[in-house]
């Protein structure tokens, strides 16, 4: 069994499953005491409340805004423990890899990607939950 140290969530890929197709991991233990941390789905708007045009930049976007989320609730992307992503458009591994390691750097929790059909608003292209420990 694999544990978390040092406040940080620990990660694993159990050899009994094949290995992830992406930037994640199959498995997140958080550490013993830490403080749940729940992200409501984050869409592509600035905080000015505009929306960013197109799938990447909404999705950079998103996950800037679950950063900032994170960075209020006393964390950051090495606290994460999963990672929802719902698009409506295509946006390939490598390119929403490239972006998520631009945002969240080597951060790697559980993650699932779905395509959905649409969300709230028509011109909102992606939409991003997530979960995180804190220790404080």
């Amino acid at each position: 069994m694999i544990d978390a140290v040092d406040g940080l969530p620990a990660f694993s890929n159990p050899p009994a499953v094949a290995a992830p197709i992406g930037a994640y991991s199959h498995l997140a233990v958080t550490p013993p005491g830490a403080k749940l941390l729940v992200v409501a789905g984050q869409i592509g708007n600035r905080q000015d409340g505009t929306v960013a045009e197109g799938v990447e930049a909404q999705y950079e976007q998103a996950l800037r805004n679950v950063a900032a989320i994170l960075q209020a609730g006393g964390a950051g992307p090495q606290h994460l423990i999963k990672l929802n992503t719902y698009l409506t458009q295509p946006l390939t591994p490598e390119r929403a890899g490239a972006i998520r390691r631009a945002v969240f750097g080597a951060a790697v929790p559980p993650s699932t990607l779905v395509y959905v059909a649409g969300l709230a608003r028509p011109n909102l292209l992606v939409e991003v939950e997530a979960m995180a420990v804190s220790p404080k």
